[in-house]
């Protein structure tokens, strides 16, 4: 890989339940576990911080694929859930969905676009046969 970019972060505290902040200082943020993993949900958590990466990401991706196709890609959203959960193991692992709306193109054309922008968004990459993610094209 040819590094285009590298972001830097330091996490300190208690980890879920502690402060992270980016080294350019743009983020710095209260982390706290949310109230339904029995936390106080006084701060933001990874996950959320993940959801709004991957959405971003994503948007990016199709934005850059549809663009191609020459499609219309005027009001595109992508909206993420990032769901947390245990494994079997005693681990913990996370699913994602993702909701693709391409409101000036067919279903058929905005599913074919989703499906090629999940081969070229890094956060797919990355995550690609590690969790479950799935993509949901809407028609609003």
């Amino acid at each position: 890989m040819k590094t285009l970019y590298t972001a830097e972060a330091l996490a300190t505290g208690e980890g879920r339940d502690g402060q992270a902040r980016s080294a350019d200082g743009r983020l710095d943020l209260q982390l706290a576990i949310p109230k339904e993993m029995g936390g106080s949900g006084d701060g933001t958590n990874p996950e959320q911080l993940f959801a709004i990466g991957y959405a971003a990401c994503f948007h990016s991706a199709l934005r850059l694929v549809a663009r191609q196709a020459k499609a219309d890609v005027s009001d595109s959203t992508v909206g993420s859930r990032v769901s947390i959960g245990t494994l079997d193991n005693g681990g913990f692992g996370l699913a994602v969905e993702l909701e693709v709306t391409l409101p000036n193109v067919d279903h058929a054309t905005a599913q074919a676009l989703a499906e090629k922008a999940h081969q070229v968004c890094p956060y797919s990459n990355a995550t690609r046969g590690n969790i479950d993610v799935n993509l949901v094209v809407t028609d609003d």
